[in-house]
């Protein structure tokens, strides 16, 4: 029989600590699959599109879209 358990955790020297309500499943020896989904922190290098997109830069002079299509 095959059950299904997902829990949030820290690396700490390598271990991954399995939380207590999970323990009692759990044997020495039990055969487990492990698959670690790893949420990264967010890169410093963005793409310089979109940097643009999410933080337009302001030009004094030029046309906004409205405008441009409002002529």
């Amino acid at each position: 029989m095959l059950s299904a358990v997902e829990f949030q955790a820290k690396i700490q020297n390598g271990l991954i600590q399995i939380p207590d309500e999970y323990k009692q499943e759990l044997s020495e020896g039990d055969d487990i699959k492990v698959i670690i989904l790893v949420k990264k922190k967010s890169s410093k290098t963005t793409d310089m599109i979109d940097e643009l997109t999410e933080n337009p830069v302001q030009v004094d002079g030029v046309l906004s879209r409205e405008e441009i299509y409002n002529r």
